[in-house]
């Protein structure tokens, strides 16, 4: 697909900035994760001799909003903690920190260097462009009747397309990342895993029996994500052999859908990701729909899990993992 559609930018009520907390929960979720991988296995002493002291840093796929820069900051705040403690002969000399923000060349790059916050201790560089190709210099599916995604498919085909696409885009970003990481960087992946899609898959196909869409434009799409499993990650890093894995795991945010308040907050924050796309294959007025009806989809799945939680005694992490 050559046609991007980065996330809801400005900072209208259906912008990602203002909707982006479910994002920011997978952030805070691996928060400290990222800190003992740095703390522990970056040899940032090694990296900061070949490069005049400086330090640089890429987020990949950093759309808008406040959540890439308190990402950023937590980072750089674990870099200095980490050269203080690695490097004691040199605490004057605290290295210079370089922040290149990716993403879509279309994404709302104006609202996001306008909320970088001003006492940053770091310089913000924009990079736009694919990050399924080298960004900085050398020195710096089959007919899926009925469904939008390969969640709940029983066509295996459209499994495979959708395996076989992950891994070969995988490939390129770790070839990419390799060209751009020197040796001894540091590398964190984060994604999540939703149960949405089957929900406005569903109320798609609701809007079709009830002669409001036509199926034709349901079978059509299917959206371009493949939420992977840490098996999956495994398998390309180890056959890209670029990389080696020092941490992988599964990480539960703490929000519990358990009333319409909720619910809403999920689903504005999925339209701001994906409204574009969506606008674009089945119009506005549909798209509007459809998210209505996956709110009340998600209302009445969340308020049975809360009962069979409180009958089973057991916690139920309901719409996300990441890792």
């Amino acid at each position: 697909m050559t046609t991007s559609f980065p996330m809801n930018g400005g900072d209208g009520p259906y912008s990602f900035s203002k909707n982006s907390q479910l994002a920011r929960e997978v952030l805070d979720g691996s928060k400290e994760m990222i800190r003992d991988a740095i703390i522990k296995n970056l040899d940032i002493k090694s990296i900061l001799l070949s490069s005049s002291n400086t330090f640089r840093i890429t987020e990949l796929g950093c759309s808008v909003g406040p959540n890439t820069c308190i990402a950023m900051q937590h980072i750089v705040e674990a870099l200095k903690d980490k050269y203080l403690y690695q490097v004691t002969n040199l605490t004057n000399n605290i290295p210079e920190f370089q922040v290149f923000f990716n993403d879509h060349i279309t994404n709302d790059f104006n609202t996001l260097f306008r909320s970088l916050p001003v006492d940053r201790s770091y310089y913000a560089f924009g990079a736009p462009g694919s990050f399924h190709e080298e960004l900085l210099d050398e020195k710096s599916p089959a007919w899926n009747k009925g469904l939008i995604h390969y969640i709940g498919a029983s066509n295996i085909e459209v499994v495979n397309a959708y395996v076989a696409q992950f891994e070969k885009d995988m490939e390129m970003f770790l070839n990419a990342r390799a060209e751009e990481i020197v040796t001894g960087g540091m590398m964190v992946i984060v994604s999540s895993y939703t149960r949405l899609m089957n929900f406005f898959g569903s109320s798609l196909m609701d809007l079709v029996n009830e002669g409001k869409l036509d199926e034709s434009l349901v079978d059509s799409f299917n959206l371009p994500i493949y939420f992977f499993s840490a098996e999956d990650m495994t398998k390309v890093v180890e056959r890209n052999d670029c990389f080696s894995i020092e941490r992988i795991e599964l990480t539960y945010p703490k929000s519990k859908l358990v009333d319409e308040a909720d619910a809403k907050t999920l689903m504005i924050n999925l339209r701001a990701a994906l409204e574009g796309i969506l606008i674009n294959h089945f119009g506005s007025k549909i798209a509007e729909e459809a998210c209505a009806r996956t709110i009340l989809k998600t209302l009445i799945s969340a308020k049975l899990l809360l009962q069979n939680s409180k009958l089973s005694m057991k916690a139920t992490s309901f719409f996300h993992l990441s890792f």
